[in-house]
């Protein structure tokens, strides 16, 4: 599963799912650039990998920001002239209210990280993608794609029901580039951004719905780890999966069977 040669853009690099990605492609021949916010969680991670023997390189951007992506694949480009892996992993659970309280800044806010931000992630990376075909993975989420039952996260559902629908079309649009589009739909995963999820007056909207032994079967109710989505990420942007493109594969020990 060698992807020596290769150089990979991970998103939302600093922490949880793609930090784990980061350091395992890396681990696997490909220089790394790590795109994220802030340069000390990104620093973090890019000293680890030159620790272990690889490359990488600090990219700090906002990715609902168009100009700051293209600026951050031009210094992919400046630095190693190719690219050939996207990993569109960086996101926010944002705000999750009842929809009568859900501020439109705040629905506006995760449409433009979550949906904007994966757009001008691939949009501007494409070009150089096409130059000898490559892999592009994006992060969505159990949620909108086979599970429903979190009350409030209306604006964080819809907007990874929607990365799934544009992973679809491109993959279909970007094939005879040689160019593979996949989703990974991770459920509870051990990663920060559970943390930042701002829930606003959900009790009396949520449905009572209770799973004596936890709502992951797999493991009775332990969550999965980043390390676990990271062999994902690998198999997918790897030639392993040389003939899987346009699927979305849900990693989450079962739990949208279960809670759907």
């Amino acid at each position: 599963m060698t992807l020596t040669g290769k150089v990979a853009l991970v998103t939302g690099a600093g922490s949880g799912i793609g930090k784990a990605s980061a350091i395992l492609l890396a681990q696997q021949g490909a220089r790394i650039a790590a795109l994220g916010r802030t340069g000390e969680e990104l620093q973090e991670v890019v000293d680890t990998i030159q620790k272990q023997g690889g490359e990488a390189l600090i990219v700090e951007a906002d990715i609902a920001e168009p100009s700051q992506m293209q600026q951050a694949i031009a210094k992919i480009i400046e630095q190693w002239g190719r690219l050939d892996i996207v990993f569109a992993n960086a996101g926010i659970n944002g705000v999750w209210a009842p929809l009568e309280e859900l501020d439109p800044q705040e629905w506006q806010k995760t449409i433009d990280v979550n949906l904007n931000g994966t757009f001008y992630t691939v949009k501007y990376a494409v070009p150089y993608l096409k130059k000898q075909g490559g892999a592009i993975a994006i992060t969505s989420s159990v949620n909108g794609t086979r599970m429903f039952s979190n009350t409030g996260a209306t604006a964080y559902a819809s907007t990874k029901a929607a990365q799934v629908a544009f992973a679809k079309m491109i993959a279909l649009e970007l094939a005879k580039d040689r160019i593979r589009v996949n989703v990974i739909c991770p459920g509870a995963i051990d990663t920060n951004i559970d943390q930042s999820t701002d829930r606003q007056d959900l009790e009396e909207a949520q449905e009572p719905v209770e799973f004596p032994e936890g709502q992951i079967p797999l493991t009775d109710g332990k969550s999965g780890t980043s390390e676990q989505v990271a062999q994902l990420v690998l198999f997918l942007v790897s030639d392993v999966s040389s003939h899987i493109t346009g699927t979305e594969i849900w990693i989450d020990g079962a739990q949208s069977l279960l809670v759907g």
